[in-house]
């Protein structure tokens, strides 16, 4: 036990430094790169649909902020879920995580919304928003495709290996949980609220600020690895890290968070759903079986 909670403690602090030093070196090289361009140059041709014209030196401190609340918390997860062996969860825990997500999206927007309304920032006016209903489902296909090749080149043998839990406390919740309104609270935080919260905050702000400071590939890359690493699960970690790659490309491409809102919706919801019909279904999830 004492093990598995080093190894996930130092994979958190490994992840999150890794992530922030990739930004800030790469926000130093840029600015360097432009003092260093002539007077007139032309500007750098943008890339992707997310524009970052409102964000501004002050926006550093936010994001700053906002990272080190989902850095504390991460760390006081992993901690109190790999001391207990059966993690207890109250109807106040789940409105409390529920309050605090719709907290600090409700952060995200308040900083914004003086610069540009959501509608505008978040491309909530996206045009061809029907088209969710064929990305949505063939994104968590693809998903679902990769996590299975993680399977296959033994990526839970090395968890296994670490002495690390394979599967998300949330997931062992949904599993063993015997308060039929903690379910109902935890379906509805897993597939409604982390959704739209999520991605308001790590898409809609997080990324193009990065975005703006430090170009769009280190920003997909930074931001999608301190998206993984704020589930506090070295298991998770990396078939996360591609999950939030995702979701940074559908934004980009679409300009619109409807896109990336919907897959996360469709994948949680799916999560969700295959758990308390293993469940009740009395089926297994044990891949090969």
């Amino acid at each position: 036990m004492e093990n598995m909670e080093n190894i996930t403690l130092l994979s958190m602090h490994a992840a999150y430094g890794s992530a922030l030093a990739l930004l800030v070196l790469a926000a130093v090289f840029r600015r360097a790169l432009a003092a260093g361009k002539m007077q007139g140059s032309p500007p750098a041709i943008p890339v992707g649909k997310v524009d970052v014209w409102p964000y501004q030196n002050l926006d550093l401190v936010a994001f700053a902020g906002i990272i080190g609340v989902f850095y504390l918390l991460a760390l006081g997860n992993s901690v109190a879920g790999e001391a207990k062996e059966n993690p207890v969860v109250t109807a106040n825990g789940v409105i409390f995580s529920i309050g605090f997500q719709v907290f600090m999206a409700g952060v995200a927007i308040t900083v914004v919304y003086t610069r540009v309304k959501p509608i505008h920032w978040l491309g909530l006016a996206w045009k061809k928003w029907p088209w969710v209903i064929l990305i949505a489902p063939m994104t968590v296909v693809l998903m679902w495709a990769v996590f299975a090749g993680l399977y296959e080149f033994g990526y839970m043998d090395l968890m296994d290996r670490l002495g690390v839990d394979k599967v998300q406390d949330t997931v062992t919740l949904f599993q063993e949980e015997k308060n039929v309104a903690v379910l109902v609270l935890m379906a509805i935080a897993a597939a409604v609220v982390a959704p739209v919260c999520e991605e308001i905050v790590f898409r809609g702000y997080l990324y193009p600020v990065a975005k703006k400071f430090s170009g769009p590939w280190v920003a997909a890359l930074g931001t999608a690895l301190i998206f993984s690493a704020a589930h506090g699960s070295l298991a998770a970690l990396l078939p996360l890290f591609v999950f939030g790659l995702v979701l940074v490309a559908l934004y980009e491409f679409t300009g619109s968070i409807w896109a990336s809102m919907a897959v996360h919706f469709l994948f949680n919801s799916a999560t969700v759903g295959t758990q308390l019909y293993a469940r009740y279904g009395d089926q297994s999830l044990t891949v090969g079986q």
